[in-house]
């Protein structure tokens, strides 16, 4: 098996769902509400969804990709207040809670590399 092939992710997906589930509220705040699905259009990514605890009550919905199999790349899908009601991304307070959630959902990638390094 080349260098390359060896990098790449090779855990299937329901798997990494359920690690992933399993590890994420350990990276997370404990009041923060995280739900993890599976992304349907790649085999190599995931949806993450965050709820923050608080008044507050901002919802944030993540795209995690694999790069390879220590490497994601999260993206920011959406972001909302509350019963679905939009929010500027641009205010501070909502760029570090995004900052914050995306430290974690790296953090959560780290701690799952013994399985997704294999």
């Amino acid at each position: 098996m080349s260098d390359k092939q060896k990098d790449q992710l090779q855990m299937d997906q329901s798997r990494l769902v359920d690690a992933w589930r399993r590890v994420l509220p350990t990276t997370m705040k404990t009041t923060d509400a995280v739900t993890v699905q599976a992304d349907e259009a790649n085999p190599k990514a995931l949806r993450v969804a965050v709820g923050n605890a608080g008044h507050s009550q901002y919802f944030f919905d993540f795209l995690v990709t694999y790069v390879d199999s220590r490497e994601v790349l999260v993206e920011l899908v959406d972001a909302e207040k509350g019963e679905g009601g939009t929010i500027d991304e641009r205010g501070k307070l909502v760029q570090d809670l995004i900052q914050d959630h995306v430290r974690n959902l790296h953090e959560c990638a780290q701690a799952l590399q013994q399985e997704t390094h294999a």
